[in-house]
Parts: C-alpha cells; sequence; structure tokens
C-alpha cells in the first residue's frame, strides 16, 4: 500500500455558490487506478463524491475525467501523487459528473431502408477505424472550437463518417456534417491526442468527410479561392512583397565548417509572407555549421487542401515537391513551418527525412548566444506539438536565450482552414490564446509557425516571433559585447 495525495474538484449546485479542490490523503495498492482513489475517497473519506464508472476495463467511457488539465479514463490512468483530478469541459451535474446528454444527442444513429445490404470487406476495413468509439466524450471536452461556436463535435464527426461508409444507412450523412459543423474544425489534433481509443478524427473522419463534401459542391468559398491560387500559382497566399525564393541563392554555405547539409521546405507563409523569418533562420543555419539547399522549384505542400478537402490536385504537389529534392539527392528535407512539416511527415511518403528546424539545430548543436533579459511564453503550434510530437527541442533553444514561462497548449485558431473560412471562430480562438499570454505576464511571445504567429500577432500587444528569430537576436547581442569589449 501507498498514501497518495489527490485534489479533487467539487461542486454541488444545489449548496455551493462556487467550486473548489478538495485536498484527501488515501492509501491505495500498488499500481493503483484514478478509479481506485476516487472509490477510495468516497468509500474511507467522503460518500457524496460523486463520479461516474461502470464497466472499470476501458469499455464503457463512464469514468472519463481530467487529470492535471488532460481527458483520460479514470479506470486506466495510473494514480499518481499529488495529481489533480477534474470533470470534462462540459456542463457540470455535481462533482466529476457532467451532463453528456446534449452532446450524445447529437451523434447520429443508422437509419436502414427498405433494401438490407451487408457491408463488403472492404466497406467493413474502412469502418474499422472509427467504429471503436465508446462514447466517453474525452474529445468533446478538448475540442477547442466547441468552446466558442455551435458544433456538434469530433464524436458526432466521427459517427457521421462511419455511417456514411455503411451501406445500411439511407440518410446523407455528409450535408448533415456540414450543417453540424464540419468545417468549424481547426485540425488542432486534441480530440485524437486524448481518445483512449486512438480513433484518428481529424484524419480518418473529418478531412475525408470534407472532401466527400466537396465532391458535393459543398466546400466554402474561401477555401475554393485558396484551391484556385494553389493551382494557378502554386501557392496558397498571394504575393505581398518580394519573395524568399527571390532573395537567396540556391545553396547557401555556412559561415565555418559544414558539419551537416539539409534541403530546405521553405512553405507558402515564409515564402511570401514572413520572408524576414526565413533570412532569420538561414543565418541561424550558417552561423552553425548548416549548409541549406534550396529548391527553386518547391511548392505549396497541399495542407490547406488535405485540410479543407480538395484533394484532386494533391498528388501534383506532392510529386513536384519530392522530385525537387531527390533531383538533387537530399536525404533529409527541413522545415520552419508546423503545417508544412506535419504534411510532408504524415501525408507525403518520402525518400528522404524530413525533420524540423529545431530538431536540425538541436540534432547538430547550437553555438551558446547571449541571454537577453526578456520573459518570454511559448505557443505551441498544434501541427508542431501533435502533429510531429515535438514540445521539449523549441523549449530547450528558447531557454537559451531568455526566460521562458509556460502557458496551456490551446489552439490559436488559424489552423484548419478556420481562418478564412470561419473567420468569427478563429478571432475567437485567438482572444482565448491572448487571455492566456496576459496570464503570463511575459513581454515576449516565440512560435515555431507562420500561421500561429501570423494570427496571434492580431491578438495580442506583445511582440510575436519565431524560434529562430530570438535565436539571431541572441547571437547578435553577443556579437555586440564581444565588439564592445574589443574597443575598450
Amino acid at each position: 500500500m501507498r498514501e497518495i495525495s489527490v485534489k479533487v474538484f467539487r461542486f454541488d449546485p444545489s449548496c455551493d455558490t462556487t467550486p473548489h479542490l478538495q485536498n484527501y490523503l488515501v492509501s491505495v495498492k500498488e499500481g493503483a487506478r484514478v478509479l481506485h482513489v476516487l472509490h477510495a475517497i468516497h468509500d474511507e473519506h467522503d460518500p457524496s463524491l460523486s463520479y461516474r464508472y461502470c464497466c472499470g476495463s476501458g469499455q464503457c467511457g463512464s469514468c472519463a475525467v481530467k487529470l492535471n488539465g488532460q481527458p483520460v479514463l479514470a479506470c486506466m490512468e495510473e494514480a499518481r501523487d499529488e495529481m489533480i483530478i477534474e470533470p470534462l469541459d462540459l456542463p457540470i451535474k455535481k462533482d466529476l459528473i457532467v451532463d453528456m446528454d446534449p452532446y450524445l444527442d447529437r451523434i447520429s444513429s443508422l437509419v436502414p431502408g427498405a433494401e438490407f445490404r451487408m457491408p463488403a470487406p472492404d466497406e467493413v476495413e474502412a469502418i474499422k477505424p472509427l467504429r471503436s468509439c465508446i462514447e466517453c466524450l474525452a474529445c468533446v471536452s478538448a475540442c477547442p472550437a466547441l468552446k466558442v461556436i455551435d458544433f456538434a463535435g469530433p464524436a458526432a464527426m466521427r459517427e457521421d463518417m462511419r455511417l456514411s461508409l455503411d451501406p445500411r444507412d439511407t440518410c446523407d450523412r455528409v450535408t448533415e456534417a456540414v450543417s453540424e459543423g464540419l468545417f468549424t474544425c481547426t485540425s488542432c489534433q486534441s480530440c485524437w491526442k486524448v481518445c483512449p481509443k486512438n480513433i484518428e478524427i481529424p484524419g480518418k473522419a473529418i478531412e475525408k468527410l470534407r472532401a466527400l463534401a466537396n465532391r458535393k459542391g459543398l466546400t466554402l468559398p474561401r477555401h475554393e479561392e485558396v484551391e484556385k491560387l494553389v493551382r494557378e500559382t502554386g501557392r496558397s497566399v498571394d504575393r505581398t512583397g518580394t519573395t524568399f525564393l527571390e532573395q537567396v541563392p540556391e545553396i547557401l554555405e555556412p559561415y565555418g565548417e559544414v558539419k551537416a547539409t539539409v534541403g530546405f521546405f521553405v512553405g507558402c507563409m515564409y515564402n511570401m509572407r514572413l520572408p524576414q523569418t526565413a533570412l532569420d533562420a538561414m543565418e541561424v543555419l550558417r552561423r552553425n555549421g548548416i549548409r541549406v539547399i534550396i529548391p527553386k522549384e518547391q511548392v505549396c505542400c497541399g495542407s490547406p487542401l488535405i485540410r479543407t478537402g480538395q484533394v484532386e490536385f494533391l498528388d501534383t504537389l506532392k510529386s513536384r515537391n519530392i522530385n525537387a529534392y531527390v533531383f538533387r539527392n537530399i536525404d533529409t528535407v527541413m522545415t520552419m513551418c508546423a503545417g508544412c512539416g506535419s504534411t510532408l511527415k504524415n501525408d507525403y511518403q518520402t525518400p528522404f527525412k524530413v525533420m524540423d528546424i529545431n530538431e536540425v539545430l538541436l540534432r547538430y548543436g547550437i553555438e551558446p548566444p547571449a541571454r537577453l533579459p526578456v520573459k518570454a511564453t511559448y505557443h505551441d503550434p498544434c501541427h508542431l506539438l501533435r502533429g510531429q510530437g515535438i514540445r521539449t527541442q523549441p523549449r530547450e533553444l528558447i531557454s537559451k536565450v531568455v526566460d521562458l514561462v509556460e502557458m496551456p497548449a490551446i489552439c490559436c485558431g488559424s489552423g484548419g482552414g478556420v481562418r478564412s473560412g470561419m473567420p468569427q471562430e478563429a478571432a475567437a480562438l485567438g482572444e482565448n490564446r491572448r487571455n492566456e499570454i496576459d496570464k503570463t505576464g511575459a513581454d515576449l511571445v516565440i512560435s515555431s509557425c507562420p500561421f500561429c504567429e501570423f494570427h496571434i500577432k492580431e491578438h495580442t500587444d506583445k511582440p510575436v516571433k519565431n524560434v529562430a528569430t530570438v535565436l539571431l537576436e541572441g547571437y547578435r547581442e553577443k556579437d555586440r559585447r564581444t565588439a564592445q569589449k574589443e574597443t575598450c
């Protein structure tokens, strides 16, 4: 047996004015789950504690709660000392019990027709990745869109996609999904990452539904404009000045010894809208011994088209991009854009390795920059954190230059076509991001994604900079101090 200290959310609307966290010290066996801790509190300390559970084996979804801020199944998650147990981010009925009915009611059921046909083997295989949902609503709790706009939610979208593949169902699930908020999803992937059954709702359901919607002519007009721009120009954003690709040669040699050679996939935003940030990154790479090869024929990675379901032109983009690096015998392609990196890693089949710039810099090591007297907070781009699993690397680099204060990793609202197609939702999510930034008291916001940087700038009065730009400022300060010493 071991003792565990735990804080549990308590709130009874019938007698409490505000919620509070209650401290408990309980004894449980080694390997106990969170549910065992709740049982111990209920049985030995406070029988008024309310929570749901049923099977106790991860099959019913009843016991979903938040553990230290993340949705989990209480029966499956190992108990930890000093953990905080809270209800899902849904309307609270009492303590850890939430009102699930409004969300479960929006999940469709199969509507059979007069003629009955069982799914063929290939249809069964297509349905399999979507059918293991236990309706725990962890995904609904984690969805940022649901906090600012009417949306049936990721669980409902998953079921709409599943039913659209089932020949026994007679309803138009694609049109239904559009009416229930299909295009409000930001592709942040939070739903997938908290799903106890690991259902890839963004890629296997929402993006597929959007592709079906596209065939029905239901794509949002602004998304159609982006697709047309990609077809005509190879880029998903308009030119605003001299592009990055127009300012650099094909090969940038490092200033000292060559540690490594990478091909650089610049992406549309850093090429067309934020070229100076990409130029800053090249300076950092060259200073740290990285030779950079920059094929001029590279085009949009296709992420804006994949996320909005417009995939007819995708193979052309993939072929052109892959060939640009294969032709030059490049074995490592580096990205700066979180969305581009996630797309090349997860949606392409590349004959070369794809690495984010933060990974590259840490793999080969960097010259220590000067520290700056600045307190900064870091915004995790969704396509970097959840799309590529990159969390510690940017923080390690940032901490070499400034003092870092953390904030919750929530979506800023710029992804999934939401900024262009659902601007009010994007603005509301941007305001949520601003509120968290303000809580940190930071002087500076740092990120590693052009869409996030561009969007957050509209929702904070703090400067917003890329990791590479902050590193370059550290190097310039180091050079300034060295020059000052030499003149003295």
